[in-house]
């Protein structure tokens, strides 16, 4: 593809996992390609997108209420970890055991521990 110049065009900034950007530099020594944008652009030249069809679950907004004290947990780690609280959530919820606690065992004397 000819490399276009022109005070039109503009980056355009995406996150790409690590095994996404070796293929861009893989693909750019196999196709002789100069640049990672070269790439992006050949990418979408020949993908069919009226073929493409979203492969994630429909996600629904919802609100909670947290402690202050919690929320700024939540902000503490977010940052520590570059990723956005909701990404914290949602881990945090697929790796939440939904059962029961265990009902406490009668002590020896019949009554139940606390």
């Amino acid at each position: 593809m000819p490399v276009h110049k022109s005070s039109n065009w503009a980056p355009l900034t995406f996150d790409l996992t690590q095994p996404q950007v070796a293929k861009i530099d893989a693909a750019r020594r196999i196709l002789g390609l100069a640049t990672q944008s070269e790439v992006v652009r050949t990418a979408i030249g020949q993908f069919d997108f009226s073929s493409y069809a979203a492969k994630r679950p429909i996600h629904r907004q919802i609100s909670v209420r947290l402690a202050p004290e919690l929320r700024e947990k939540l902000r503490r780690v977010a940052r520590s970890k570059n990723v956005s609280i909701g990404e914290l959530l949602r881990v945090a919820l697929e790796h939440l055991t939904a059962t029961k606690p265990a009902a406490a065992k009668p002590a020896a004397n019949g009554r139940r521990r606390k």
